[in-house]
């Protein structure tokens, strides 16, 4: 594919002045195209034992995966061509239309339970989860708060951003799904520093919210949250109740060992480790390669994370860095997050594995939010040549 562009013609002296656009980042598509293949492979895994003992076929998640991951994939590579600077122009499309979403999910019969969490949204036999959603769209929304200065105080930005996000946290705290409240909230504060938002203030306002959390913790936070957080201090506590998931997890891990029982061989799949191809399929990774494939995950969303900043730190605009800085902090947290409640380094909470766990308004939104960071990759270059010389 050729990426250069011409532009005009310079009439006095025949000179031709171009754009030469470079492809995007190759690092980063070869770790995300690693990350997907890495998935395909893990929810196979997990998820055939189960379709044939339910008289189904042993392929039947992959297949909505890749159905999902065709429909991520256009996304992306809209997005990977669509200029990200006119993203500022869909900001109040994106607002109204996930503000939407998240009140049927909360308030109509259109909302989907599933283990006690009313998270997704049933429109013609589909599925989509509009929390995902809120993830891009806050990045958008403080990329254009802070793309001139990081000042917390101005009328319009609380008008136009602050009010629809802390709308939106609230919508998704009532789900209830704390994880992904914390993933925004740690998305605006680190945008917000990097958009050279004060430290000082950063931490006033810090300070102020632990000591606020910490006073309404038994009116704000639900009875099963704290008993979340003593059961991952002591698993052993309720064994088949709470600590269940915990303890199967850490078995996972422990018969993995160096290398692993190998591909296809995972015992704690077989009904033994619920949501094994979601929220803990880290750990049938665990199992099945051992520590050598859980350096493998890391080291890819480390290179992800690594490409992705040296993308902002190269884009030569304040809206593309913080784009791109949200969209790496976002994707990274998140995975983060999965493999920290795996491996119980954190309390259990329900947040998938970008680009791994099955789930595809996680797949859709994750690749979209890549196609926006391959299009700040892009650099484009003025050139002037002489068509005499």
């Amino acid at each position: 594919m050729s990426y250069q562009r011409r532009i005009r013609r310079e009439p006095n002296n025949e000179n031709i002045q171009s754009v030469i656009i470079s492809a995007p980042d190759k690092t980063l598509l070869i770790v995300v195209a690693f990350l997907v293949i890495t998935g395909f492979l893990a929810i196979f895994s997990a998820t055939a034992p189960k379709c044939l003992d339910e008289g189904g076929i042993p392929a039947q998640f992959i297949i909505k995966q890749a159905i999902c991951f065709v429909a991520g994939f256009i996304g992306m590579k809209f997005f990977m061509n669509y200029d990200y600077k006119r993203l500022a122009g869909w900001n109040i499309v994106v607002m109204a239309s996930i503000l939407i979403a998240l009140f049927l999910v909360d308030f109509t019969p259109l909302g989907v339970v599933v283990n006690g969490a009313k998270r997704w949204i049933n429109i013609a036999g589909f599925q989509l989860q509009p929390s995902e959603f809120a993830k891009p769209a806050v990045v958008l929304l403080l990329a254009s708060a802070f793309r001139k200065d990081a000042n917390l105080f101005d009328k319009n930005k609380w008008i136009w951003t602050f009010i629809p996000i802390i709308i939106m946290t609230c919508l998704i705290f009532k789900q209830p799904n704390l994880s992904m409240v914390i993933l925004l909230g740690m998305t605006t504060i680190v945008m917000y520093l990097a958009a050279g938002g004060s430290i000082k203030l950063f931490l006033s306002l810090f300070g102020a919210g632990v000591a606020g959390l910490t006073l309404g913790l038994t009116t704000i936070i639900k009875p099963y949250q704290l008993k979340r957080i003593w059961v991952w201090l002591h698993p052993e506590s309720d064994p088949l109740g709470a600590g269940y998931n915990i303890i199967q997890s850490l078995i996972a891990f422990a018969s993995g060992g160096f290398s692993g029982v190998g591909y296809g061989g995972s015992i704690q799949k077989l009904s033994y480790l619920p949501e094994c191809h979601t929220d803990f399929i880290f750990a049938i990774i665990a199992e099945e390669l051992g520590l050598m494939g859980c350096l493998l995950i890391i080291g890819l969303f480390f290179t992800f994370m690594q490409r992705g900043f040296i993308i902002a730190s190269k884009c030569p605009d304040m809206y593309g860095k913080l784009l791109a800085i949200g969209i790496t902090f976002s994707i990274t947290f998140q995975a983060f997050m999965n493999m920290s409640v795996a491996s119980s380094f954190l309390p259990t909470t329900g947040v998938p594995l970008p680009f791994i766990s099955y789930g595809g308004s996680s797949l859709i939104v994750s690749m979209i939010m890549v196609g926006i960071l391959l299009n700040i990759s892009k650099k484009k270059i003025k050139k002037i040549r002489n068509i005499n010389g």
